[in-house]
């Protein structure tokens, strides 16, 4: 869809959402219109605009600022074209594991996208216990996909570093490397934990092996340009039902290392996992496993197919590409699994445990669990040791 209009930027309201809508030509006029405000996110305004058949859209407008902290924390409104161009790039490669971009504007700061209502939020899900059969192969694709089209791999060179200034992302970047690979890692006042927690936190503060290999992640997420990532693919981001799987919330993209976004998603299945009973853990391992193994196979598979780097045939090159993606993704995995204990963003897998004992004993094995992740992150070559390691560190 195509349509200019004149426009300055202000937030909406539900009422100016649907004149919008309106306005765009989404809905006839005089069509009766329901609209919600139904963003729970730290950054957006989110409405979902229905007519009486149950037709609906949503609309996503960015906010000059983070929603979690308030004007104090300002961003920029480029984020929102960010969003869009990266679902836009994604539907070239998987479009039935994304969202429809129906308008996106980059002066109001909204896209304008396919109602996922039906679905549910995977983090969601998985909380009640559902286990969504396909989300790990839908994941596994869209991941293999999504990354090895947008690399060197399987773009030309010159073709992918003119994508790469399309998504320069200066402020969500900074997001994630302060609040995953820095501030939980010292005293900071971004971070909350519970007062329970202080002396695990302390040891983590103190704890310089560790930020070292912490370190070395940060400098990768800062100058390694693989491929265009999603850049925040935790289940929060996941809209997931049976027989569906929808990835929204691409904002933070821009090109990184190729195995952060199988970190995080890696990151979030594990938080979900040690929040359960040990003998309701093993749908999370067979998504953890399922997901990795698509990934591996559909990614190799495109590199012997249609590869354009002349060192595909070269023996033991993309078996070192997919160790050190492993590698690395175990390593994000454990900073993921520690930011989302004591940083700034908790995830409610954790803090909706009603027992307040069982939480922070929850929580100590999550900061226990991430730091073997982020130190041993060479010594696991597959995901039973993974596995290994979840159980080992519950029981320290």
């Amino acid at each position: 869809m195509s349509i200019s209009y004149q426009s300055i930027y202000e937030p909406l309201t539900e009422s100016t959402a649907v004149a919008l809508a309106i306005r765009l030509g989404l809905f006839e006029e005089g069509t009766f219109l329901k609209c919600r405000e139904i963003g729970d996110g730290n950054l957006n305004l989110v409405f979902h605009i229905t007519e009486e058949e149950g037709n609906g859209i949503i609309i996503k407008q960015a906010l000059p600022y983070a929603k979690v902290v308030g004007e104090s924390w300002p961003l920029s409104l480029k984020r929102a074209t960010i969003e869009a161009n990266a679902l836009l790039a994604a539907a070239d490669y998987v479009p039935t594991l994304v969202p429809k971009v129906y308008y996106s504007d980059e002066i109001l700061a909204i896209t304008v996208m396919e109602d996922l209502s039906h679905l549910q939020i995977s983090r969601a899900g998985l909380i009640e216990g559902k286990n969504f059969p396909l989300l790990s192969e839908h994941i596994g694709t869209f991941l293999a996909k999504t990354l090895f089209y947008t690399s060197d791999f399987g773009l030309e060179p010159s073709k992918k570093k003119i994508l790469v200034q399309k998504f320069i992302n200066p402020d969500l970047c900074k997001i994630t490397e302060d609040l995953v690979f820095t501030d939980p890692f010292f005293d900071i006042d971004t971070n909350s934990f519970e007062e329970e927690l202080q002396n695990d936190v302390e040891q983590i503060w103190a704890d310089q092996p560790l930020k070292l290999e912490i370190a070395k992640l940060k400098q990768k997420f800062l100058t390694q340009a693989d491929a265009l990532l999603h850049g925040d693919l935790h289940t929060g981001s996941i809209f997931a039902s049976e027989t569906e799987t929808k990835v929204i919330d691409p904002e933070f993209a821009y090109f990184g290392p190729l195995g952060f976004d199988i970190g995080q998603f890696i990151a979030n299945l594990l938080l979900n996992a040690i929040s359960r009973d040990s003998e309701y853990r093993e749908p999370l391992y067979e998504h953890i496993k399922r997901t990795w193994e698509v990934f591996s196979w559909t990614f190799s598979d495109l590199w012997k197919n249609e590869a354009v780097e002349l060192y595909r045939d070269t023996e033991g090159y993309l078996e070192y590409v997919l160790e050190q993606t492993f590698e690395d993704a175990i390593g994000f995995a454990g900073c993921e699994v520690i930011r989302r204990t004591i940083g700034l963003a908790h995830v409610a897998d954790l803090d909706g445990i009603e027992s307040i004992e069982q939480k922070i004993a929850t929580k100590q094995h999550a900061l226990r669990l991430g730091k073997e992740l982020i130190k041993e992150r060479k010594s696991i070559k597959e995901l039973g040791t993974l596995r290994n390691y979840v159980e080992k560190t519950a029981k320290e």
